[in-house]
């Protein structure tokens, strides 16, 4: 008889957990597959310090692989889900396709960025649930006191150096308060760029800073925040976004060249292609975490709506605490399932949170008892060295580096603009270069090349291009690198990211001459949780 098979959509927290506690559990009796876009579980909660420059992006990254030695590994997006074939169809990070078969599924991909019907934000601003979204916010940050410092204009050097964080929970509270630290470094000990003061501004519609937490942490989050010279403005958001900057609600226009979206998640778009029972975008399931009605079908983390037992009538929230807990849960559930072990309904009791506000300052209430300065940067630290299921040493290392040395603030030029969109279903990938740009991508490309143009030092602001000896045609110019490096130096920037993209990149042209191909194995990956807060 053979042995049953397991598929698990997705290696983020509660993915990620439900494969290392399932080994455990079945011991070979069963075949347990990851389908994951990436081959690393991500450490979100420490993300902010990667912007920052304090850790380097392998130190949050996990090898699954590596760490789960009993799971098979298939890198790929999940498209499709079939039921009632028990298969699931996914698109492989070269665009070939392929299926797999299951007798249990653990639905656990997690969300993406939320965004709101708000004029140029999904042109202008960017995300921060990946990788990617990290690694282009240092560099940019980066760039633009460079530039900032390069600019003779006091009002082009002032917009540089202003950025606007939208959303004061976890994510954009960690964000501010670490991006003021780095930017303030970055001038503090270059003589030419004394006179520049770095301006970070957090928005929110909420009356407080990290409001879904308990009065006292927001309170200890908002004086460090404003001590350290964050402009903290509650129930204010964004009205409009340009190249040039962002209107606010309350009148005032910002320029900046910064715009960084935290206001939230929304649950994958995948369990919506279900059509089962929803809650807010999220599955519905029961206290066992599996979908009524439908024995082989589990999920976990952001994309499912599992009742609170503690708040009769609500739905445990979107966070990592909870991701990483439904793991472990809906785990001993499938085993139980396959006759291995019983059941266990969902339960969780309140740990507490921790907030890291960068350097020793934090906002920590460890069961309930409230925290704040050196103590709570310790607890928070120990913390999250005690929840990450590997790179202990050597997140402790580079934090002892950091103590001691200066962080290297150099822009590497990995990631740019276009390839991290805010409106993706996967924030986990980068985009790569191709057709498929929105006419409002292109007006804002033409917008930043004449800007270029414009600012080249050599050249007056009101004198018009003009053809000289030995120079290429002024229409024929290219913008200056050094002025503005995401103007025109790749193809046009794509439009929003989504599923089939991978795959029609790859398509062979209508009148190719057709190739035989063999047909897939049976792998594949996908995954997306990105919680917030720690586990």
């Amino acid at each position: 008889m053979s042995r049953p098979r397991i598929v698990i959509v997705g290696a983020g927290f509660a993915g990620y957990r439900a494969a290392r506690t399932l080994s455990r559990l079945t011991r070979n009796k069963a075949d347990i597959t990851l389908l994951n876009p990436t081959d690393y579980f991500l450490y979100l909660p420490l993300l902010p310090q990667v912007a920052a420059g304090i850790l380097e992006p392998r130190r949050v990254t996990v090898s699954l692989s590596g760490t789960l030695p009993h799971a098979r590994l298939v890198l790929g997006e999940a498209d499709a889900i079939d039921l009632d074939a028990h298969t699931v169809r996914y698109t492989g990070p070269e665009g070939d396709d392929g299926t797999l078969r299951f007798d249990r599924l653990i639905l656990a991909a997690g969300s993406v960025n939320k965004l709101l019907p708000i004029p140029g934000v999904a042109e202008h601003a960017h995300g921060f649930r990946g990788l990617p979204e990290a690694l282009y916010l240092r560099d940019h940050v980066t760039r633009q006191v460079e530039l900032a410092a390069a600019a003779d204009d006091p009002e082009t050097c002032a917009a540089r150096c202003t950025f606007v964080v939208v959303g004061a929970g976890y994510t954009g509270t960690e964000v501010a308060a670490q991006g003021k630290l780095f930017t303030d470094a970055q001038v503090r000990k270059h003589p030419l760029r004394a006179r520049m003061r770095p301006r970070w501004l957090l928005l929110d519609i909420a009356e407080r800073v990290l409001p879904e937490l308990d009065e006292r942490l927001s309170r200890t989050a908002d004086r460090v925040l404003r001590q350290r010279g964050v402009e903290v403005r509650m129930g204010t958001s964004v009205k409009e976004a340009t190249h040039r900057g962002v209107l606010l609600t309350d009148g005032e226009f910002v320029d900046t060249r910064t715009l960084v979206w935290c206001v939230g998640v929304r649950p994958d778009p995948l369990a919506e292609s279900l059509g089962l029972p929803l809650e807010r975008g999220r599955l519905l399931v029961d206290p066992y975490l599996q979908v009524p009605g439908r024995p082989e079908l589990f999920a976990a983390g952001d994309g499912a709506a599992v009742p609170d037992l503690e708040r009769p009538g609500e739905y445990t929230p979107m966070t990592a605490q909870h991701a990483w807990r439904h793991g472990k849960v809906v785990a001993h559930n499938v085993a139980a399932s396959l006759g291995i072990g019983e059941r266990r309904p969902y339960r969780h009791r309140d740990m507490g949170f921790v907030v890291d506000l960068g350097g020793v300052k934090a906002a920590a209430n460890p069961l309930g008892v409230p925290l704040s300065g050196v103590a709570a940067g310790a607890v928070t630290r120990g913390y999250h060295l005690a929840a990450m299921p590997g790179n202990r040493i050597r997140v402790a290392a580079d934090w002892l580096v950091d103590a001691v040395l200066p962080r290297q603030a150099v822009q590497l030029g990995l990631v740019r603009s276009w390839s991290v969109p805010l409106d993706t279903a996967s924030p986990e990938l980068v985009r790569g270069p191709g057709p498929g740009a929105t006419e409002s991508a292109k007006a804002d490309k033409a917008e930043k090349t004449e800007k270029a143009e414009m600012t080249k030092k050599s050249r007056a602001v009101s004198e018009p291009a003009k053809d000289r000896p030995g120079d290429a045609p002024a229409s024929a110019r290219r913008p200056d690198p050094v002025q503005d490096p995401d103007a025109a130096t790749h193809p046009e920037p794509p439009g929003p990211v989504t599923r089939s993209d991978l795959r029609a990149a790859h398509e062979p042209p209508a009148d190719a001459p057709a190739v035989h191909k063999p047909h897939p194995e049976t792998p594949a990956p996908h995954s997306r949780n990105s919680s917030e807060g720690a586990p």
